[in-house]
């Protein structure tokens, strides 16, 4: 889980608008410092299964949010993976 602090500081990076706390560039933003936080996680326990579990969602979720991206605004999607450095 992200703190509360930093969860809002990756929002207000990505956000297009004021108010916007739900477009995919959020999510995806918000998903990548999750991924990267399980994923150091799960380096030191390597036998947690549970969380690895959860990683997987999450990467799941990450991709389908990229997918929704590119094919409704491509430049967009360029944008994001760009910034993310993703690809």
């Amino acid at each position: 889980m992200l703190a509360t602090k930093k969860k809002q500081t990756i929002i207000k990076k990505n956000q297009i608008h004021d108010k916007d706390t739900g477009s995919p560039e959020v999510q995806v933003a918000v998903l990548s410092s999750q991924i990267d936080a399980l994923a150091k996680h799960l380096k030191k326990h390597k036998k947690d299964n549970h969380s690895r579990r959860g990683l997987i969602k999450m990467v799941a979720d990450r991709r389908t949010h990229l997918k929704y991206l590119e094919r409704k605004s491509k430049p967009r999607y360029t944008a994001l993976m760009k910034k993310m450095d993703l690809a």
